[in-house]
């Protein structure tokens, strides 16, 4: 099983709120000391929390159920009971919640940020509140109101620097392994990459860059054939696109255009991304080919050459991504 996990759903349960008191002060030196009852602590909230050291939603997996403290009730001496203790679920950068309509009630952006998910129940008034001077001794006070209660839907848009965009055997896993850490699964037949694999690429003087290998695309992609919407979520949360043509292709150009047409037809805003174009698998081709397959792009769209087994114009393939992401 993958240790990737992009797609959790969790049934959370905010807490109740206390109840209100509707003691009565009675002292040995003032029999008739009036209304003495405090007001019922909130209930716990369920809350969603970055956490910059998680890169997948797996510790989640199988959480199946949240449930948040009921607020403790109300005490004599008007004291308010406590709070009922907040529940917090730790999420990578790039994660978003939804309820069970499939509306977004948060994202998060940043380390350390919380977003409440579920509000605690309110807790209930006590007999102070309700004295009147046609009821100077009220004998009741509120009941706490329950608190929120659903499931919810976290899913995980990766954060990278850089995006790979291809066909299913386009080189992105062979890339990836070469130039980081990252260990994806590679092999000769489509869909390898089912879920995103992230690298740190080091660049010179100890710099480095974040790189996602993202499952490949297949024309109708935006229309949620093949792994459809959900690669192309991740697209949408790197900074550029490096998209990858292999050197066996039948026609380089048009599956350039047949990429990029996906990714418009998904979120028009994606092709406002800086993005690189490549031809991998180069160790497959003599000079006189690469003129040919150069040919066939636009002068500004001209693509770069590079092979993931034979280490051939990787560290250009760096610098152009260093270029871009700092230039």
């Amino acid at each position: 099983m993958s240790n990737f996990v992009d797609y959790v759903k969790i049934h959370c349960k905010s807490g109740h709120g206390g109840a209100g008191s509707a003691h009565l002060r009675r002292e040995k030196y003032i029999p008739k000391g009036g209304p003495d009852g405090g007001d019922g602590g909130r209930g716990g909230h369920v809350i969603m929390k970055g956490n910059a050291h998680e890169w997948t939603l797996l510790p989640l997996r199988y959480t199946r159920h949240v449930k948040a403290e009921r607020g403790e009730n109300g005490g004599k001496n008007q004291l308010t009971g406590a709070y009922g203790a907040d529940v917090y679920i730790q999420v990578p950068i790039g994660t978003i919640a939804k309820n069970e309509e499939g509306e977004i009630i948060g994202e998060i952006l940043e380390d350390g940020q919380e977003i409440i998910l579920m509000q605690g129940g309110k807790g209930g008034l006590g007999n102070e509140h309700f004295k009147s001077s046609t009821n100077q001794t009220p004998r009741y006070a509120q009941p706490g109101l329950p608190g929120e209660e659903g499931y919810i839907v976290f899913e995980l848009k990766i954060l990278a620097d850089v995006g790979l965009v291809g066909f299913p055997n386009a080189g992105k896993s062979t890339l990836l392994a070469s130039v980081s850490a990252a260990k994806p699964k590679i092999a000769n037949y489509a869909f390898t990459t089912l879920t995103p694999n992230l690298g740190i690429v080091d660049y010179r003087n100890y710099k480095s860059f974040v790189m996602a290998d993202i499952p490949g695309i297949i024309e109708g992609a935006a229309e949620g054939k093949g792994l459809g919407h959900r690669f192309l979520r991740h697209i949408e949360r790197n900074s550029i696109l490096l998209f990858l043509i292999p050197a066996d292709s039948e026609d380089h150009f048009q599956e350039f255009k047949i990429l990029e047409n996906e990714l418009k037809e998904y979120n028009p805003e994606l092709l406002d991304k800086d993005f690189i174009i490549s031809i991998s698998k180069s160790d497959l081709l003599d000079d006189e080919l690469k003129k040919e397959i150069a040919a066939e792009f636009p002068e500004n769209k001209q693509p770069l050459f590079f092979s993931g087994v034979t280490s051939e114009g990787l560290v250009e393939l760096k610098d152009v991504i260093w270029k871009h992401l700092h230039g």
